[in-house]
């Protein structure tokens, strides 16, 4: 099947994955967005929200619908990293027996990735980069499509572990969950109070998923829409000479070269879902919010005078 063929039918089943995900998930589409942008990227995603706003059970439908593997892991203080990754273990022959952590999915729910000391969030940088583990000197491939969803509480901050920027910029977006609207809240409380349940229907296989990542990088991609995200990214950043003077007044950093490459990648996702076969400056805006928020830093007067780091991305436009 050609390329041309193969978007056109990624098009269809992207809507009709958005319908299967909808039988549970009520609203929240610019969320469900992202993280399908994210998936067909492969990129990780940060998912920041006060709980109770269904991140487990978003994350839980999305993989069944995406016919993928799916495991969660709790963190917490004494969490530690053969927890997640996996140990060897004597059996009863004596011999050492390496037995899988549940890092070993296709998608893991990393819930409340803060909540854990950085020896153990550090576990997981290895996974999340190199697609591998190494317990004991021997190294252990992991599912492909391989994909960490974590999510972080932004409210309670005593006795959490803020994620460092390095390990922060290797989570393609950072999306923000609101709170439902009126009628949301409404058919949720209907949904979830009465004895009907959903079966949901799994629309793609792991193969699929690999096959469609493969095609959105063979997608092409003009000069000048790579020559924007690239400058977009370097406007970001205080001490360049392409710096407006809003951001060096109000940042402190800005986002590093792996933000230019998942503008490109996520653009390129976002034009294919949308039946483009290849993306324009409108794609790398439509993305660059969720992929450049947690790659900013803010400066002191910008937290005083209330600046948001949306507000600052969407002035560099």
């Amino acid at each position: 099947m050609s390329d041309v063929a193969l978007v056109e039918k990624l098009v269809v089943k992207h809507q009709d994955l958005k319908k299967e995900i909808a039988k549970v998930i009520v609203g929240q589409d610019v969320v469900v967005d992202q993280i399908l942008l994210s998936v067909f990227s492969g990129g990780h995603s940060l998912l920041v929200g006060v709980p109770g706003l269904a991140k487990t059970l978003m994350v839980n439908t999305i993989s069944q619908a995406l016919g993928l593997d799916f495991k969660r892991i709790q963190f917490t203080p004494d969490l530690m990293p053969s927890d997640i990754l996996g140990a060897e273990i004597l059996d009863e022959n004596r011999t050492f027996k390496f037995i899988k952590g549940p890092v070993f999915s296709n998608i893991v729910l990393a819930d409340e990735i803060n909540r854990t000391p950085p020896k153990t969030q550090a576990a997981l940088l290895e996974a999340m980069q190199e697609r591998s583990v190494t317990v004991a000197g021997h190294n252990y491939k992991l599912a492909n499509p391989y994909f960490v969803l974590a999510t972080q509480n932004p409210i309670e901050q005593e006795g959490t572990y803020p994620l460092p920027e390095a390990q922060l910029d290797r989570f393609m977006f950072s999306i923000l969950l609101e709170y439902p609207s009126f009628q949301e809240e409404v058919d949720v409380v209907k949904n979830t109070t009465s004895d009907k349940s959903q079966q949901i229907n799994a629309l793609f296989s792991a193969e699929e998923i690999v096959e469609i990542q493969q095609l959105i990088r063979r997608i092409p991609v003009a000069d000048n829409v790579v020559e924007y995200a690239v400058r977009l990214v370097g406007k970001t950043r205080p001490d360049s000479a392409e710096a407006p003077e809003f951001v060096k007044n109000y940042l402190d950093w800005g986002a590093g070269p792996r933000a230019s490459q998942n503008l490109i990648l996520a653009a390129k996702s976002h034009a294919a879902v949308n039946g483009k076969f290849s993306p324009d400056i409108e794609d790398v805006q439509a993305v660059a919010i969720g992929i450049l928020r947690h790659r900013i830093i803010k400066n002191y007067k910008a937290e005083a005078e209330g600046i948001s780091e949306e507000k600052i991305i969407r002035d560099l436009f």
